[in-house]
């Protein structure tokens, strides 16, 4: 199978999709339980909806599935959030605590160990790959990492999460040019909720790529399925009318970071 899927465009924006992948090697397959076939913790469709949204931009996607080995978690297993629940580098239960494995089967350090070379690390050298290019292109690339989560997950945080939740550790991942034109253009998009550093403050992915400093910036969006999912349980379809809403607001959010990206470039006189 092939790791991932890369799109070049000449865009200084980069589209990473970690989660959207569905691919389990037979292997796998046979070890994880009846619960954990489901794949119920996937993107669900986040590539087609973002599909067509900003004009030659480049995108990098992984085709295996999280369950495999989840490209936006910290290679040597640090949490992303200590202290509260969350899943891990080879998760061992979904987003509602249930196990994946069958008895016996949970992945082991060997299991780790390959498929950190054999998934985990290819995507990100094609990830970081593409940030290296563009960035001789424009002097300077913004990766914004696309994902989604449903919005009511109990083990994971209270309540409903909101429709749009922008996570860029609190500041740390991009310029805050462009922090400010995603948190605008959000909060401008009737019928949405909102925020910023919530519960998701951007994962391993956008908090290792973005150093500002460098001239590359990250940005992570995850959405809550209700936006666009037409229920959040088997078969996790796409509802054609709020996809179409929701790609609205998205191409605006793009939009205006590619505008951003370029005032930026203006204003500091990158060249490529």
């Amino acid at each position: 199978m092939a790791v991932f899927e890369v799109t070049r465009g000449t865009s200084p924006v980069i589209l990473g999709f970690p989660h959207t992948g569905t691919e389990v090697p037979a292997a796998v397959w046979d070890r994880l339980n009846d619960n954990g076939r489901i794949l119920a913790d996937t993107d669900w469709h986040i590539h087609e909806l973002y599909d067509g949204l900003l004009k030659d931009v480049t995108v990098v996607r992984a085709t295996f599935h999280r369950y495999v080995i989840d490209a936006n978690r910290d290679p040597a297993g640090v949490s992303l959030y200590p202290g509260q629940n969350t899943t891990g580098l080879i998760p061992d239960t979904d987003f509602d605590g249930k196990p994946i494995w069958q008895d016996g089967q949970a992945p082991t350090e060997a299991d780790v160990a390959e498929r950190l070379q054999t998934f985990h690390a290819p995507y990100h050298a094609a990830l970081a790959a593409e940030i290296e290019r563009v960035k001789a292109i424009h002097g300077m690339a913004v990766l914004y990492d696309c994902h989604s989560i449903r919005s009511h997950i109990p083990f994971l945080f209270e309540g409903k999460l909101p429709d749009l939740n922008i996570g860029t550790d609190m500041g740390k991942t991009c310029a805050p040019a462009i922090e400010k034109a995603v948190v605008e253009t959000a909060a401008s998009a009737e019928g949405y909720t909102n925020i910023l550093n919530g519960r998701f403050k951007g994962g391993w992915t956008t908090r290792h790529y973005g150093r500002p400093e460098t001239g590359v910036h990250a940005i992570q969006m995850e959405l809550a399925q209700s936006t666009h999912l037409a229920a959040e349980e088997p078969p996790f379809a796409l509802d054609a009318a709020r996809t179409a809403l929701l790609r609205q607001p998205l191409k605006a959010i793009l939009n205006r970071i590619e505008t951003t990206a370029f005032d930026l470039k203006r204003q500091t006189g990158s060249e490529a």
